[in-house]
């Protein structure tokens, strides 16, 4: 509570200067793809606000050409500890859907729906009815460790959860089919164009999910090293073990004592590869790398595209499929 305390006053106040800011002030987009804006004759689309990037490529995959997808967390930016802006509060209070994926991920959620006046809103948590994973125990031992770091602890005031769920493909079907459900009951008169469109997306899905089953099947060890607890789901339902060296905060320091055990399991198991990730420093990764003489490598946890994948047309589809032949690649070593 304590920690929770100064942030919900924060962000109460980032609340009420939404409520009285000026509407007709030009918004800034964070959505990948631009948008042109509709004209006053055109049909009304569905506005759909979504948090960060995998639940915005899940929703624009549903809705198609119905819906207006709009990204709140900017290209780039790490979603664990971002917060809303009374720009983006706005945004929400005009949308007519908001979709998250919970689990903790997103904060900032709640006390935000709790002072919303958006009676219309239609609230999709895209984890609900998944299994979720507990930190493990050795992830509590880091947060323990490192119990004055503020960014893992407001980050993960959620009781100890992994969100990141996205990153099995078999769950984010899952997912994909929590948001279907939901823009149906928004759109009722839609139902079959939205189903059609969640078929397609999840038959790819589905084969991404074969490829996994199939090149992690076989491979010479099942244990891997990342820099961030962000690959959990994706281990458990590929028979893997991941080896985190920090805990599920991207932003966390390891302790001393967590930095040197991930050094010797590396060295007592012949490890060769670190990962790492997208969007965060990759100094822990390399300070590991270079005390066992081996090489470091990208691991992406898809918690948002870089200006520079969008660029090159990248999608989940694309990374989880890069995440794959690196994967392979380490545990074949």
């Amino acid at each position: 509570m304590k920690k929770w305390i100064p942030y919900a006053s924060a962000l109460t106040m980032v609340v009420l200067a939404a409520s009285i800011s000026g509407c007709g002030a030009t918004q800034e987009d964070n959505t990948p793809v631009s948008e042109p804006a509709a004209s006053a004759s055109a049909p009304s689309k569905l506005q759909i606000e979504t948090s960060f990037y995998p639940m915005h490529e899940f929703a624009s995959q549903v809705a198609g050409d119905l819906a207006d997808v709009h990204l709140l967390i900017p290209p780039g930016v790490e979603p664990h500890d971002w917060e809303p802006t009374p720009q983006d509060i706005e945004k929400i209070e005009k949308a007519d859907v908001l979709i998250y994926n919970g689990a903790g991920m997103e904060g900032w959620v709640d006390q935000v729906l709790a002072s919303s006046n958006n009676k219309g809103l239609n609230i999709v948590e895209a984890s609900k009815g998944l299994e979720l994973m507990e930190s493990s125990a050795e992830e509590e031992e880091h947060a323990d460790d490192e119990a004055g770091h503020d960014h893992h602890e407001d980050a993960h005031e959620h009781g100890g959860l992994d969100p990141h769920v996205w990153l099995s493909p078999k769950l984010a079907i899952q997912e994909v089919r929590n948001i279907e459900a939901a823009l149906i009951a928004k759109a009722p008169e839609h139902k079959d164009e939205f189903a059609k469109n969640a078929d397609t997306y999840v038959a790819k899905l589905e084969a991404l999910d074969a490829d996994y089953q199939k090149e992690l099947g076989s491979t010479k060890r099942k244990d891997f090293i990342t820099q961030h607890a962000a690959f959990g789901y994706l281990a458990k339902t590929y028979g893997l073990t991941q080896v985190p060296i920090a805990g599920l905060s991207p932003e966390q320091e390891p302790s001393a004592s967590a930095m040197t055990e991930v050094v010797k399991f590396a060295k007592e198991h012949q490890v060769k590869t670190i990962f790492f990730e997208t969007l965060v420093s990759s100094q822990v990764a390399d300070t590991i790398a270079r005390e066992i003489s081996a090489s470091t490598a990208v691991l992406n946890p898809l918690e948002g595209l870089t200006e520079e994948e969008q660029a090159n047309y990248q999608d989940y589809i694309s990374v989880m499929r890069a995440n794959l032949e690196a994967l392979k690649k380490a545990l074949d070593e």
